[in-house]
């Protein structure tokens, strides 16, 4: 019993990268059990920190161009827009993403607030992405994919550690952490300055090619710690805080009366306790809080676009926002029976938002959600390997409804696993979609406009997801297959309505289907190769979204391979190919693009002292637009220098 904790730990966060060499990658996501990915009931990528640091991006969304189906593109004002097999816009509203279990989509649009994060990337051990429903898991959001970003263990970061980026398209960063320890206890503090100007600052728009100019340096700080402490031979306490404050410019000329400034700020703490018997015994209990603020300050009022009449009146065209996330989570694991495990928990969760803008009211919008689910896995026979689980959840918009998951993985032989699996997942209305209310009015509050109004009660988006699985293992050949077929039918799409005012509605069916194939390959020690494909086809009617099936490109590819050239030299170079796509909301069509990568570094010692300097070639073929037509991502080269002691 003594050691419990410790034997424990490897099962529960701290998968070394040693275990993405060995025979298959070991996750944690998929059901909250422990299990080989070839007994995992649904696909999953690995973007473990050798990846990361070939693949020389520096900023978190960029990692999923990684994952096979997975569309992704900055789209301005400092947010990013992510799909997965279509149905991508510039929210990224069907998926759950987590950081080490804490959830931060936001409740108002569903938006992920990746620019606001108060995490490093050099901070990541991994990410496990769980492609395809897992609301039996995670619930409402869980509905295309799950994200689970799992930082690193203060086990894992002792001593100083600094990191400097500079390069082109104002791309400058530096990161310091310390991490250190006493007795039971262990910690580390990271603090961050990140400059970024994505795009080229002159850009042409529209049919009739208008100059307009793009403003979008952005400068955002950040620290964050963690601290974890051991009570007791099987009991363990952690506890974690992020703050960040950004200055970000916004907007274009082309639109004057949108603000050109914004300050955003986002803090959370989170607190674990977690009491480990054995590997397949153990329950925690999770509490957090968040907080994001956004503030885009009154620049230049001007009369609201399409305004039918000229108009005397100025307006407010400030963007104001603020939401809250409170969390309470239990987690129990179990080995029942010999060939019975189960996961099982229960969850409550309470959001605000206030927006005047969005939902021009001063007044606070609330929410509370409860959720109590159970995976279970049962192995029939050493060959075939049963999952069941479902979600119960009582949402504040929606109601009570129920998502369940049932999956099997048979091993064919040895080395080569086929996984049945089907699910059915939910997703809610925001509170925007629900309760929306974007009035442009006098600076004295006279309504001028409404674009937005609150929706009619609206039901939950619902996907039942079927799916065929293979994952293989090609010892001669030093070769990892995983491949997937997919057809998934959407039910009670929301969308808005074009007609001012916009309501949000829910609309008839349409299916996704295709398929995912991902390969790791290391023909050599000093070699390692990752690649991944996707195929995905949208049969819906125009009258959904009329570029809905053309939000998913038809043919999406990845390539990452990482040499070792000896003396401390590491070449790495990345291949990624999107076809033509549409995206949703306000973007625009993306015509099919190449982009080149390319990473050379090498690491040495100095006075005890561990140090690596890079160079990194980013985009290094032809431009290419993201999202908009505005959005040119051009050619670029940035340095970097990290030291450890």
């Amino acid at each position: 019993m003594g050691g419990a904790l410790a034997c424990a730990k490897p099962a529960l966060a701290a998968v070394s990268e040693a275990d993405f060499y060995a025979d298959l990658p070991v996750v944690l996501t998929v059901s909250r059990l422990s299990q080989p990915v070839n007994e995992a009931p649904a696909a999953v990528t690995v973007i473990d920190q050798d990846m990361i640091r070939a693949s020389g991006f520096r900023d978190i969304p960029d990692l999923l161009r990684l994952v096979p189906g997975f569309s992704v593109a900055y789209t301005r004002d400092n947010t990013w827009a992510i799909g997965y097999h279509g149905m991508a816009d510039a929210f990224s509203r069907r998926f759950q993403v987590l950081v080490d279990g804490r959830s931060i989509y936001g409740s108002a649009y569903g938006a992920v607030n990746w620019g606001e994060l108060p995490l490093s990337i050099d901070d990541i051990e991994r990410i496990e992405v769980v492609r395809g429903p897992n609301a039996a898991t995670y619930g409402a959001n869980a509905f295309l994919a799950v994200i689970n970003i799992i930082s690193k263990d203060p086990s894992q970061t002792p001593g100083a550690f600094v990191s400097l980026q500079y390069g082109e398209q104002g791309m400058s960063g530096l990161t310091a952490r310390y991490g250190g320890g006493q007795g039971d206890l262990r910690y580390r503090l990271t603090l961050s300055a990140q400059t970024r100007d994505r795009f080229e600052t002159d850009a042409r728009e529209g049919v009739f090619s208008v100059p307009v100019k793009l403003y979008e340096e952005t400068q955002t700080y950040f620290v964050n710690g963690r601290a974890d402490y051991r009570v007791s031979a099987t009991d363990e306490f952690s506890a974690q805080f992020g703050v960040s404050v950004g200055d970000w410019q916004a907007g274009h000329s082309g639109n004057p009366e949108e603000p050109g400034g914004q300050d955003v700020s986002a803090q959370y703490m989170q607190f674990k306790y977690r009491r480990v018997h054995s590997l397949d015994d153990e329950w925690m209990v999770q509490a957090y809080f968040s907080r994001n603020v956004f503030d885009a300050p009154n620049v230049q009022p001007l009369a609201p676009p399409l305004w039918p009449v000229a108009t005397p009146f100025l307006l407010d065209a400030g963007v104001d926002q603020l939401q809250t996330r409170a969390n309470l989570e239990f987690q129990a694991n179990r080995r029942f029976a010999p060939n019975w495990r189960i996961a099982w928990g229960a969850e409550v969760r309470h959001e605000t938002v206030e927006s005047q803008r969005y939902f021009n009211s001063g007044e606070t919008l609330d929410g509370t959600l409860v959720r109590a689910y159970a995976n279970l896995e049962w192995r029939a026979r050493p060959d075939l390997l049963v999952h069941g689980g479902a979600m119960l959840e009582h949402h504040y918009f929606t109601g009570t409804g129920v998502s369940p998951r049932l999956a099997i993985n048979y091993t064919l032989v040895q080395g080569h696993t086929l996984r049945l699996n089907v699910s059915q997942a939910y997703r809610s209305p925001t509170f925007f979609e629900q309760q929306g209310d974007w009035t442009y009015s006098t600076t004295t509050g006279t309504p001028l406009l409404q674009v937005f109004a609150p929706s009619d009660p609206l039901k939950p988006e619902r996907i039942l997801s079927r799916e065929i699985g293979y994952v293989g293992q090609y010892p001669a050949l030093k070769l990892q297959v995983e491949a997937k077929l997919f057809y998934d039918t959407i039910h009670d799409y929301i969308n808005n309505t074009r007609v001012m005012p916009r309501q949000f509605t829910n609309r008839n069916d349409f299916t996704v289907r295709g398929g995912d194939l991902q390969l790791s390959w290391q023909p050599v020690t000093a070699l390692r190769l990752s690649a991944q494909y996707a195929r995905a086809v949208i049969d819906a009617d125009p009258s959904i979204d009329r570029d809905l099936e053309q939000s998913a490109p038809s043919n999406t590819f990845s390539l990452l391979a990482r040499l070792n050239l000896g003396q401390g030299w590491v070449a790495s170079t990345g291949v990624y190919y999107s076809g033509y796509m549409r995206w949703l909301s306000d973007g625009d069509e993306t015509q099919a693009f190449t982009r080149w990568d390319a990473r050379l570094a090498r690491r040495w010692t100095w006075q005890g002292n561990e140090v690596e300097a890079a160079l990194v070639g980013q985009n290094l073929g032809e431009d290419y637009n993201e999202f908009r037509d505005t959005n040119i991502f051009s050619q670029r080269v940035y340095g970097s220098l990290s030291l450890r002691w």
